[in-house]
């Protein structure tokens, strides 16, 4: 019997990418050393394929448990309700899943992008404004 310290649902969410960045390497790092962890992985990967799924392996292929991408943005601007943050918080932090670390990310690019843009258009109608403002003083 192998003594490996992975859980088969690791193995399998290994082979899907899905792990934490410490999870995948320490995972890496002992199938390099280990041919029945190598052997046990093959036969989880074959009987994948074969059609054997249980309900956690289909809950974490299709990500049920994560936040959808307008939840996280909620997240981002702490709009979601206590519980929640709670809660989108354990699965980024616990759980280290890399598509909600990804997806958010993505978001806070894209507000810190419109948060420049906001500002760019903010000086630039306060500098239009501005000099209306003197020429009409001199009338």
């Amino acid at each position: 019997m192998d003594e490996s310290p992975f859980t088969d649902q690791e193995l399998l969410a290994y082979l899907d990418e899905s792990l934490s960045v410490e999870l995948m390497s320490q995972i890496e790092a002992t199938l390099r050393n280990s041919n029945p962890l190598r052997v046990r992985l093959a036969s989880l990967s074959l009987q994948r394929n074969e059609g054997v799924h249980s309900v956690g392996e289909i809950w974490r292929r299709n990500r049920l448990s994560c936040p959808s991408r307008s939840q996280l943005g909620g997240y981002l601007l702490e709009t979601l309700s206590p519980d929640y943050l709670s809660y989108v918080e354990f699965h980024l932090s616990q759980t280290g899943c890399r598509y909600c670390a990804a997806n958010l990310e993505d978001l806070k690019a894209g507000l810190s992008k419109a948060t420049r843009e906001t500002e760019r258009r903010r000086q630039k109608y306060f500098q239009s404004s501005a000099g209306y403002l003197s020429a009409k003083e001199e009338d």
